[in-house]
């Protein structure tokens, strides 16, 4: 992780060969067994604690439903698409495996995931409902959520107090106007990560729906973020960099934080940030200098969360021990173990992980306004098709509606070789 953080945790040991060549959810034949294996990866950071949580998990579940015979392997982030749709592909993998929303609909249109609504029949109404709508396609759900991701924004204190601004810049207007104070005190207003690596979820996207845009059109089969909201977006964007407002660093920039400007205290805000990331910067600038603050407002206030979930495999063989085990897992008391451990938010209404960290309420309050992304089976390889065309709109080589015109063209050409 260098000394700053991806938002991904550290990755575990890699997967054996075998574990890909012989499954766990059984090959496509019928029948029935008392087994079910779960894939899940290090959403708690620390390894030992990861190891130990699940572990526990295992050992509670097993007490309440002795019928089942679960299994959870811990899986590394690292090249997870590409090992999990060969597992699914084969007719092997896991019963249940971690999921997020832009996974879903990849998977759904290779038949590979079931729905998992009868494991949370009767509760439906108790979860968020960005949360569900997240995992949700063709008016069904793919994936039970057992935790919730946030981003806010994040200001260092300092550097607004230097350049004597008082209030910090929470809508694009007060961004602008604070890049001339900023600038002679020797530092930009705001981060940005604009490098190919980086997602698109945590730079350009939010900005896109702050301005009332979005990255699809209604029927999915065309994108929308070239309209007048997607221009104006990187509009703004490119007139702070150009104006010294958000420093030349962003071209190469991969979403971390003490690695690039914001944690090194070369630009005051970013406005998708994380606990881990108010964490980070708790250490390197004094918790004096922390301020964690509503999401930003454009023409709407947006910020980014989305849910994790479980989803099942289409092909497993015990599909009845699969969903115990997600109704067990969405219960509340695992809900609030879940949050405690991994530091993230709780994705029911009913339940709120209590918290003595810092900043725990602010992210809690930003949960109203989360957006969980669009999700559509070529969401990511879409987004390295934008990346290039933002990079020729900073520098110049483009305005940005042509940068975001000549994006769309591909990007409609890959929907229409998708259909």
């Amino acid at each position: 992780m260098k000394t700053g953080f991806k938002r991904a945790a550290a990755p575990l040991a890699l997967l054996t060969l075998s574990a890909l060549l012989t499954g766990c959810g059984g090959d496509s034949s019928s029948g029935s067994s008392k087994k079910v294996t779960v894939w899940m990866y290090p959403v708690i950071a620390d390894p030992k604690a990861n190891t130990a949580y699940w572990s526990q998990i295992e050992k509670d579940f097993r007490a309440a439903e002795p019928d089942v015979q679960l299994t959870i392997e811990q899986q590394p982030w690292e090249n997870r698409d590409e090992k999990l749709a060969t597992a699914l592909s084969g007719g092997k993998g896991p019963d249940v495996v971690l999921l997020g929303p832009d996974q879903i609909p990849q998977y759904l249109s290779n038949g590979a995931i079931r729905p998992v609504d009868g494991a949370l029949k009767g509760t439906e109404g108790k979860f968020l409902p960005a949360a569900l709508e997240a995992m949700k396609q063709n008016g069904k759900v793919f994936a039970a959520p057992i935790y919730h991701t946030v981003t806010t924004t994040l200001y260092n204190k300092k550097l607004l107090d230097k350049a004597g601004i008082t209030k910090p810049p929470a809508t694009w207007d007060e961004i602008r106007a604070a890049v001339p104070k900023l600038k002679a005190s020797g530092a930009a207003v705001l981060d940005y990560s604009a490098g190919n690596e980086a997602t698109q979820n945590l730079n350009f996207y939010p900005l896109l729906w702050e301005a009332g845009g979005t990255v699809f059109a209604k029927n999915g089969k065309k994108v929308a973020f070239n309209g007048p909201e997607g221009v104006a977006a990187l509009t703004f964007v490119t007139e702070l960099y150009k104006a010294g407002g958000i420093p030349k660093s962003a071209l190469t920039n991969a979403n971390v934080v003490a690695d690039q400007a914001l944690g090194k205290q070369q630009a005051a805000m970013g406005f998708s940030n994380t606990p881990a990331d108010a964490a980070i910067a708790a250490k390197a600038w004094g918790a004096e200098n922390v301020i964690v603050g509503p999401p930003l407002t454009g023409t709407k206030q947006v910020n980014f969360g989305i849910p994790g979930g479980l989803g099942i495999n289409a092909k497993s063989r015990n599909v009845a021990g699969s969903e115990k085990f997600l109704a067990f897992m969405t219960r509340p008391e695992q809900l609030q173990s879940m949050g405690k451990a991994s530091g993230f938010l709780s994705p029911r209404t009913d339940v709120t992980v209590s918290s003595d960290a810092p900043y725990a309420k602010e992210f809690q309050a930003a949960l109203s306004s989360v957006c969980p992304g669009e999700p559509n089976p070529t969401a990511r390889q879409l987004m390295s098709l934008i990346a290039p065309e933002i990079q020729a709109a900073l520098t110049g080589k483009k305005s940005p509606k042509e940068a975001l015109d000549s994006a769309a063209e591909q990007a409609d050409d890959l929907l229409a070789r998708q259909r």
